[in-house]
């Protein structure tokens, strides 16, 4: 039985910062070889960060990220590094190169390129024909496959499989949202299984714009088993003894090729593995729970966003409501409380629980707060708008008033003070647009914008649990849902409730159920229809809020790409009349 020390290497890459990333690949290198390690496995275009997306159009970011991988490539020695990156030739392709001893082996690149929901990898790359070589490492064959290719079961890992490989390293950039590491589990269990191959996942960990990255890497041996796992959202190197089988299982026939059997170059990288060393336990992380893989999804995608794009502190407009409450609480654990700055601004048709509970909450938290009325700009805009409005009933108009100028105060804020503006719009508001432009959607990152209402309070309720005690206040998770903009208002005035939208919601945007779907499911029809027009007539709203977070099956973003201008409405399908024979 062969061993093979590898170093599963969990970083946290920023998209551009060439010179950042060489310096964390060097560092988790170093690491791996102070171990002793045969083999250190990096995410998918660790060089570069994912997804560069138009950066690729740059020649000279192309040019100075491939000079970066010269540099990880002359920083490494006996220990082999699988290193992905952008390879530059008649096109782009997504490569991973093998390095050792000071210089790059060879090249494998991306077969399978995924052009669907929030990937558009075919805009720039090319998908590569041929296969790709096996490396000898430390007297064990390795073949090398890039994120896609592992999740189609006739594809490079069982073609790797039939050419002899022992281990197949997949390097990944995989997305989260709730539930995938559920399903990618069993699928990378069911690849290491066929192919009768080790199997080494190494995932992406962190934040970037809309996307974040859950890191839980994981090793299969050649029976499927989960012998190694990696906890989700946490940086770092990880080591795992990888136990290769002197006589394996004979490889099934695949039907991709004419033969089980397929010769490939053989690249030698670095010698058989030192002598007897000590046995190294591999790591098991325990399974998040939903809610809690959610909240540090939100929490790590809060603090990558701030950090990597030079913010200091944030600002959060604080009102006594449920979702203000998780923004700032997130915010607090992910920065810090001395980075957080919360502002009340009450209205006259604020409640005095409403300021109550928002001091509260910034007293739990140690967060700075400060109170600033808004009752002096409201009744002077009110006066500015009294000619044009006369006559006129109060509506709409008035209420939004408020909302903008509470954005403006909290964007004077940011612009004295480089305060980032957290917005604290949920999905549900946002899918309906139950929003105000420029007003509770003006900021810089919508931490919630992906989490349904419901799934607002389920994260409240867990972090006071963590906490226990009511960090959010007891109060603020039992007042009814309300803007305060009129008196006695509350939110199912304007919506259904949200137990009854955010189901109807999650079929139309995540799974694309439409009415009569919907209405078999149980919702009545009347409602379905109204909250289909609301999510379609809504997407100029949502086009201009800030980016945040994509936790769920389907964001509105990069997932949802919706025209706004746009006749077509789900609620009431175009009837065409029979023509012709």
């Amino acid at each position: 039985m062969a061993r093979l020390l590898s170093a599963l290497c969990q970083i946290d890459t920023a998209v551009g910062d060439l010179e950042g990333n060489v310096r964390r690949i060097v560092a988790a290198l170093e690491e791996a070889e102070r171990a002793g390690a045969d083999l250190a496995v990096f995410p998918e275009l660790a060089v570069t960060g994912y997804p560069p997306e138009d950066l690729l159009l740059e020649p000279a970011f192309l040019a100075a990220q491939v000079r970066a991988l010269e540099e990880v490539a002359a920083s490494t020695r006996r220990c082999a590094a699988v290193v992905g990156y952008v390879h530059v030739g008649r096109g782009l392709h997504n490569a991973a190169a093998v390095c050792a001893n000071g210089k790059v082996h060879g090249v494998c690149y991306k077969k399978l390129l995924p052009n669907y929901g929030v990937f558009d990898e075919r805009r720039w790359f090319l998908p590569a024909g041929g296969d790709s070589p096996l490396f000898s490492v430390a007297g064990v064959r390795v073949g090398v496959t890039i994120c896609e290719d592992a999740w189609h079961p006739e594809g490079p890992v069982a073609r790797l499989a039939a050419a002899g490989a022992e281990v197949v390293v997949s390097v990944n950039a995989s997305p989260y949202r709730a539930g995938a590491l559920a399903e990618r589990e069993p699928m990378l269990a069911t690849r290491a299984r066929d192919s009768g191959c080790v199997l080494v996942y190494v995932n992406l960990v962190g934040g970037q714009d809309e996307l974040v990255f859950d890191g839980g890497s994981m090793v299969f041996d050649e029976d499927g088993a989960l012998v190694a796992s990696v906890p989700q959202f946490a940086e770092g190197v990880f080591f795992a003894e990888l136990e290769v089988p002197a006589f394996r299982r004979p490889r099934p026939a695949i039907s991709l090729v004419e033969r089980p059997e397929l010769e490939l170059p053989l690249v030698v990288v670095s010698e058989a593995a030192p002598g007897e060393r000590a046995s190294v336990p591999a790591p098991r992380a325990a399974p998040s729970g939903r809610v809690e893989a959610v909240y540090a999804a939100l929490r790590l995608a809060t603090r990558d966003y701030v950090e990597k794009n030079g913010f200091g502190d944030v600002v959060v407009g604080l009102s006594g409501g449920i979702d203000s409450a998780l923004v700032a609480t997130i915010a607090a654990d992910a920065l810090g409380p001395r980075r957080v700055h919360a502002v009340s601004m009450p209205s006259r048709f604020s409640s005095p629980g409403s300021l109550t509970d928002a001091a509260e909450l910034a007293s739990n938290l140690g967060i700075d707060l400060r109170t600033i009325p808004i009752e002096a700009a409201h009744e002077a805009m009110l006066g500015l708008l009294a000619p044009s409005f006369a006559g006129l009933p109060p509506d709409i108009a008035e209420e939004n008033l408020q909302a903008r100028i509470r954005g403006t105060l909290l964007m004077a804020l940011s612009n004295k003070f480089g305060w980032l503006v957290l917005t604290t719009g949920n999905k549900s508001e946002t899918a309906v647009g139950y929003s105000t432009l420029y007003g509770d959607t003006a900021g810089g990152f919508a931490v919630i914008r992906d989490v349904p209402k419901t799934l607002v309070y389920e994260l409240a309720t867990y972090r006071n649990e963590l906490a226990g005690t009511f960090l959010i206040p007891k109060a603020i998770l039992e007042k009814a849902p309300t803007a305060e903009l009129r008196p006695g208002q509350r939110d199912v005035d304007s919506l259904p409730p949200y137990e009854v939208l955010d189901p109807i919601l999650e079929g139309y945007v995540e799974r694309g159920l439409g009415v009569g779907e919907l209405v078999e499911a149980g919702f009545e029809e009347a409602v379905v229809r109204r909250v289909l027009d609301l999510v379609d007539r809504a997407e100029y709203k949502r086009r201009q809020a800030p980016p945040g977070p994509r936790v769920t099956s389907r964001g509105f973003g990069k997932d949802r790409r919706m025209p706004i201008t746009n006749r077509f409405r789900a609620a009431a399908p175009p009837r065409f009349a029979r023509t012709g024979p």
